[in-house]
């Protein structure tokens, strides 16, 4: 067997291993270039052991690509977690004051947001999605507004090149941000890339940044990434989340509030 054979096996042992790898992490661990990663690729994913998901090897025979390549359904993610969501929700509408212009992402946890806002706050809520908005025009004194576009079911987001625009036009004092993973090396991620410029407006468009997510997404990877976590201002999680985590989030100097 040739050198190549070898690091060809290795590589896919590695991979296996960890369930994903990033490819200049990889290059790292051989001690070759991350050029020759990418060319010994060619002949990996050929024998559909390994895929390349942008720059991240992610095992085919074990939960890793799972993790990854899983789609997102709101209907079904509604009843998952549900009880954390509520909880991360009721904190997050709590920070809320009256007067504010808030951006709530899409998602369940988001959704959550807006039914625990009180009846008699007074503000101005962006919003991107249809669950969030039925939640929104039920709340008297709240000022909707919502960035439209093509309809999405699964996500029930409305998403369009108008309504990014649109996202970039206003300014909030607090974008609510939903994840569907989160790595420290690697970022926050979600499941659908045509989410992703729109999450970015929001985020440039608001001056804090808040995180609202259960704990069974932080160390998870999916492919669309949206900023690195030191792009974050506040973490709000469940109890769930390990003292490990809770440690390299303070470690940062994010503000974290477990549920």
């Amino acid at each position: 067997m040739g050198k190549r054979e070898v690091r060809w096996n290795r590589m896919v042992e590695l991979v296996h291993d960890r369930g994903f790898i990033p490819i200049r992490e990889l290059a790292q661990t051989l001690g070759v270039s991350e050029m020759t990663v990418r060319r010994d690729l060619a002949a990996v994913e050929e024998g559909g052991l390994v895929k390349n998901v942008n720059g991240v090897l992610v095992s085919s025979v074990n939960r890793g690509l799972a993790c990854l390549e899983k789609k997102y359904d709101l209907e079904e993610e509604t009843q998952v977690e549900h009880e954390a969501k509520v909880l991360i929700g009721r904190r997050a509408a709590a920070m809320i004051q009256p007067g504010d212009c808030i951006i709530l992402d899409v998602g369940t946890t988001t959704e959550q947001i807006a039914a625990q806002l009180p009846e008699e706050l007074e503000l101005e809520a962006l919003c991107f999605t249809m669950n969030i908005l039925r939640r929104l025009c039920g709340k008297p004194r709240v000022q909707v507004a919502l960035a439209g576009g093509y309809y999405r079911p699964r996500t029930q987001l409305f998403v369009s090149e108008e309504g990014i625009d649109f996202v970039r036009g206003v300014r909030a004092n607090r974008m609510f941000l939903s994840a569907a993973g989160v790595r420290e090396d690697l970022g926050i991620s979600c499941v659908n890339s045509y989410e992703v410029a729109l999450k970015r407006a929001a985020l440039r468009s608001a001056q804090q940044h808040i995180l609202v997510a259960d704990s069974k997404k932080f160390g998870v990877v999916r492919p669309a990434y949206v900023c690195d976590l030191t792009d974050i201002d506040t973490v709000i999680t469940d109890t769930g989340l390990s003292p490990e985590w809770a440690e390299r989030i303070r470690a940062k100097g994010i503000e974290l509030y477990q549920m």
